[in-house]
């Protein structure tokens, strides 16, 4: 993929002071962006990296336990991964990382599938007319 083939975002918009972990509260206060973010950009799969991602479409869920697997959440497939920081601070966890990406492009021709299963139209399409002046 190309960096103009994907959004990246967050589940809150600005910072946390001293770059602590976001709260539930601040979380819970920026999804009216990030869900209007979704609903604009219709993305066919959504790529969550780490657990405050992951907890916003799966919530009962734990990182280390469904990194890798894809699962759909209202229509989109969610492939959630462990969050690239942990990688540099843990190298194991590197190889991991890396063959939750290798399922990218077989979850991408999936929902792409997918997509195009859902806009087939049901009958042909009308044939072309060319209209008459009068």
């Amino acid at each position: 993929l190309k960096r103009g083939d994907v959004y990246i975002t967050n589940v809150v918009k600005c910072r946390p002071p001293n770059n602590r972990e976001p709260l539930p509260s601040e979380i819970e206060a920026c999804r009216k962006w990030l869900d209007s973010q979704i609903e604009v950009i219709q993305p066919l799969i959504i790529v969550t990296l780490g657990r405050f991602s992951l907890s916003r479409f799966l919530p009962k869920e734990s990182i280390s336990k469904v990194h890798g697997v894809a699962r759909k959440y209202n229509g989109v497939h969610i492939l959630p991964m462990l969050h690239p920081a942990a990688a540099l601070y843990q190298q194991s966890l590197r190889k991991t990382l890396e063959e939750d990406f290798k399922k990218l492009p077989s979850l991408l021709a999936q929902a792409q599938a997918d997509g195009a299963a859902l806009a087939a139209p049901t009958k042909p399409p009308e044939e072309p007319r060319q209209i008459g002046m009068f």
